[in-house]
């Protein structure tokens, strides 16, 4: 067998996947700390942080109130 996914496969792939149904089983974190790993999840560079977006925020705000 060959590398990638033929259609034959992927179609054998989502048929299986529309099976197990994983997304019905999936809730999310449940404690705090759970909750904070995931808040963090996308802060690979820094430009989705809350710290960030709120200084921008912050920096756009007094831009306009200067004008």
């Amino acid at each position: 067998m060959g590398k990638g996914w033929s259609p034959e496969r992927k179609a054998k792939q989502r048929k299986a996947i529309y099976a197990w149904r994983p997304w019905e089983n999936s809730t999310g974190p449940k404690t705090n700390s759970g909750k904070a790993t995931v808040a963090r999840n996308a802060w690979k560079h820094g430009h989705r942080s809350r710290a960030f977006l709120n200084e921008c925020r912050r920096f756009r705000d007094l831009l306009s109130s200067s004008i």
